[in-house]
């Protein structure tokens, strides 16, 4: 091995390495209040091969919490008139929405929303290229649960949040990118994207690049350039977004994990839910909206529903009780449904999210005034918390290390 390649190696290893074996690659942590930030913490490289330090400015693709911001654009929409919580969404979507075991049941955006919607994961909820339509999935047998009635079952599934931005395009006319853009991140002044759609450059340059827990790249190694595509490219491979049809194919920008944000600008999400739907004198819901994300849909009862992600075999239960696309914690019992993330029983609501090494949350104290919101790049995404089937590195991100 030659000297330089000696050296190249030394370097790696010592940029990974010189954390405690199982620590993150990064992480980062913005505590919060009504009126601004309180404390901010930032270790670890956003990108190893470019020797960067992570800031609380720098980007990440931030997972699930992106269906929070999703459920505010379409609460938006709820005040606008333009949706409606509680009417068939088979109307908005342009196609009969209907588990096949109970075609007489309607779907509503309530039940998209809380995870009610007795749909499935198992046909898949991201793999529509551009171009089809998102039928190709839900007119699948193994998209539904037979078992389960729509509004009477909980199952976390991704898919319903393309069905959500569907309605959104169906309802406005317009791109769900630039829906999101024009209802949320510019309103709240965030530099923030789907699928890195609309993001600035210099938010480009300072991406997370998401690691596993080997500090493999796993997401968004960008090297300062946007990629190629922003969405799944068409069968063909083209990327032409004029082929664009509203409400056609909610998957194409993720809505339900593609939001790239930074923590500081997480923290500004919540700080709007603390002030009641107001950040820095701009409304962006109303009152009643915000009352209506702090109240759950669904709670676990021991047997209503399923407790944890189907595709998460290393996790255990904590959702004991969900809403509008927000988790709540402290609901549980403690033995099977374990979400007491922070240990102190304190309720709290917000939004967790783990992909591509990712483990990300956003949790606000309605009571206290007080939220927190972090992520970490190379965790292992596991139950080994305390006092929780949370993981041990969230539960550091919700508590401090």
């Amino acid at each position: 091995m030659s000297l330089l390649i000696r050296f190249a190696t030394l370097a790696l290893l010592l940029a990974v390495g010189c954390a405690h074996a199982g620590d993150p690659v990064a992480r980062v942590r913005v505590s919060f209040d009504r009126h601004g930030e309180t404390s901010v913490h930032t270790e670890g490289l956003a990108d190893i091969g470019a020797q960067r330090a992570l800031s609380a400015d720098d980007p990440a693709r931030i997972a699930s919490i992106s269906k929070l911001v999703t459920t505010i654009g379409a609460m938006r929409l709820v005040e606008a008139g333009q949706l409606n919580l509680d009417a068939d969404v088979s109307g908005l979507l342009g196609f009969s929405l209907r588990n096949p075991a109970f075609p007489q049941v309607p779907i509503t955006l309530r039940m998209l929303l809380s995870h009610t919607s007795s749909l499935t994961d198992r046909a898949g909820y991201w793999n529509v290229p551009l171009g089809d339509d998102i039928r190709i999935l839900t007119i699948q047998p193994e998209a539904w649960d037979s078992q389960h009635p729509p509004g009477t079952f909980f199952r976390y599934t991704n898919l319903n949040f393309p069905l959500v931005a569907q309605t959104m395009e169906r309802a406005s006319g317009e791109r769900f990118d630039r829906l999101m853009r024009r209802l949320v991140l510019f309103p709240m002044q965030l530099d923030a994207c789907f699928n890195w759609s609309g993001c600035s450059q210099a938010a480009l340059a300072r991406a997370v690049v998401l690691y596993d827990e080997k500090s493999a790249p796993q997401k968004d190694d960008l090297h300062g350039k946007a990629p190629a595509c922003a969405v799944i490219a068409a069968r063909d491979g083209s990327c032409d977004l004029s082929r664009w049809r509203p409400g056609e194919n909610g998957t194409l920008f993720s809505p339900q994990g593609g939001l790239r944000i930074s923590a500081r600008d997480l923290a500004r999400i919540g700080r709007m839910l603390l002030n009641d739907g107001e950040l820095d004198g701009v409304r962006i819901l109303q009152p009643t909206s915000v009352a209506l994300l702090a109240t759950p849909v669904w709670q676990y009862n021991g047997n209503n529903g399923v407790i944890g992600e189907e595709d998460e075999p290393n996790r255990g239960g904590f959702f004991c009780a969900y809403g509008l696309a927000v988790q709540y914690l402290a609901r549980g019992d403690g033995k099977q449904c374990r979400d007491d993330l922070f240990g102190d029983g304190r309720p709290r609501i917000g939004h967790s999210g783990n992909a591509y090494g990712l483990l990300s949350g956003l949790w606000i104290d309605r009571a206290a005034g007080t939220g927190v919101a972090y992520f970490s790049t190379g965790a292992a995404n596991d139950s080994s918390g305390t006092h929780s089937n949370f993981s041990a590195t969230e539960e550091q991100g919700a508590a401090g290390w």
